[in-house]
């Protein structure tokens, strides 16, 4: 599984339904209705975790579920709301409606909270029915149904500073002498299969860097670790391009400086305008130092910085820690990903579709049924009577006539079959 990107499904809590019940009491005549009211379902909620920086959590669970809302009960009695679920996300993860595509949130500040999904309603009592002329309803009112959704998850990392660079070439060593950062280090490629970020201390302020996992040719399209490690730069607002100028393994600095850029190019225009600080490593394994840079400048017309450094040595490295600190100084805070108000699950109550199935026969769909059913029990002679009534109050009946209804044909509401007359 992919450690940066998952889809996960998740389902708000349904409403209780409420309660069909009247006041039985020695001595008390004709109590009436007081069913209760069914509870809350419990809501899906997405929280910003500064202390974690994968999505390894959900390589196993996938499915989260809020608490159903409690039916009501005799004696005005409610019932008790469902418990909603809090699912704790990385700081950066952009969560997006699997379906479309859209970026519902941003989990861009610590402890940011999200409502993904709201708990379904509960449905009323009987009690809620009881009118002049209907003073013992025999229904009540279903709770709201909700259904499951999938979203996707991806994590961009918040940093100021981006490490990037080909395999190997000392992002990780660099990384644990500047910051508070553990990373794994090790003498072969791709130690790095996640991105570790540090908080680098420079006297009394502060900034984060990213090592980003080792970039070969190809990785914006997929080679290598493949193009989702690029994501994390994304936020970033400064790059720090680490080359390996010992040529230990036999590479070229000007050509692994042109194979990353170009990646960086491919994958994303924005991240090859960036700026830029290139810094030549293992300067304690180099003697010509200074014809390695003359020839660097020589062939490379980009106006950039250079920093040989030692991360084994310690030299220059406080000198780049500088520099760094100096070009954040100069450039704007990075900025969440806007995102239009949008629900996941958005309430739809006033639909209306009718089909003609076959001669004669009509079916009503739609959101304004859905929502009308909740009320009505087909069983109970008044409930079904009250559902007449509003189909006719509110149209709905007008509507099957212009589309060609007559008494005695067929209409489909549902699981209801009804022979309609106007």
């Amino acid at each position: 599984m992919n450690l940066d990107r998952v889809t996960i499904s998740i389902k708000a809590g349904n409403g209780g339904s409420g309660a069909v019940s009247f006041h039985r009491e020695k001595f008390v005549e004709k109590g009436g209705p007081d069913g209760g009211d069914g509870g809350k379902g419990g809501s899906i909620f997405f929280v910003a975790d500064k202390n974690k920086n994968t999505l390894l959590d959900f390589q196993y669970t996938k499915r989260f579920e809020a608490e159903n809302g409690a039916s009501g009960s005799g004696c005005l009695r409610n019932g008790k709301d469902g418990k909603s679920v809090y699912i704790s996300v990385p700081l950066g993860t952009v969560i997006k409606d699997a379906t479309t595509g859209q970026v519902l949130a941003d989990m861009f500040e610590p402890g940011m909270t999200y409502e993904a999904l709201k708990g379904g309603r509960g449905g009323k009592g009987n009690n809620w029915f009881k009118t002049p002329t209907r003073q013992s309803p025999r229904f009540s009112q279903l709770g709201e149904q909700c259904k499951a959704y999938k979203v996707t998850l991806e994590l961009k990392t918040i940093a100021d500073v981006a490490l990037v660079g080909k395999p190997n070439v000392g992002k990780s060593t660099l990384l644990s002498v500047i910051s508070n950062a553990k990373p794994k280090i090790a003498d072969y490629e791709f130690t790095t299969l996640t991105p570790n970020l540090g908080v680098v201390k420079f006297y009394d302020d502060s900034f984060v860097v990213a090592d980003i996992p080792g970039l070969i040719d190809g990785a914006s399209e997929g080679a290598g670790l493949g193009h989702e490690f690029l994501a994390h730069i994304e936020r970033t607002r400064l790059v720090v391009h680490v080359i390996d100028a010992s040529c230990y393994y036999g590479n070229d600095i000007v050509d692994d400086y042109n194979i990353i850029n170009n990646e960086l190019k491919q994958y994303n225009e924005k991240l090859s305008k960036l700026p830029q600080i290139v810094v030549f490593t293992k300067l304690d394994l180099i003697d010509n130092i200074d014809e390695k840079l003359k020839e660097f400048k020589a062939k490379v017309k980009d106006n950039v910085k250079i920093v040989p450094i030692s991360s084994i040595t310690r030299k220059n490295v406080d000198e780049l820690v500088k520099l760094i600190y100096e070009e954040l100084k100069k450039l704007p805070k990075s900025e969440p990903i806007p995102v239009e108000q949008t629900e996941l699950a958005s309430k739809d109550i006033t639909s209306v579709n009718i089909t003609n199935l076959a001669p004669h026969v009509y079916e009503v769909s739609g959101g304004y049924l859905e929502n009308l059913q909740r009320n009505i029990v087909f069983s109970d002679t008044q409930s079904f009577n009250y559902f007449l009534q509003r189909l006719e109050k509110d149209g709905i009946l007008a509507k099957l006539q212009e589309a060609g209804a007559v008494d005695g044909d067929t209409v489909v509401f549902g699981s209801l079959s009804y022979e309609i007359y106007f």
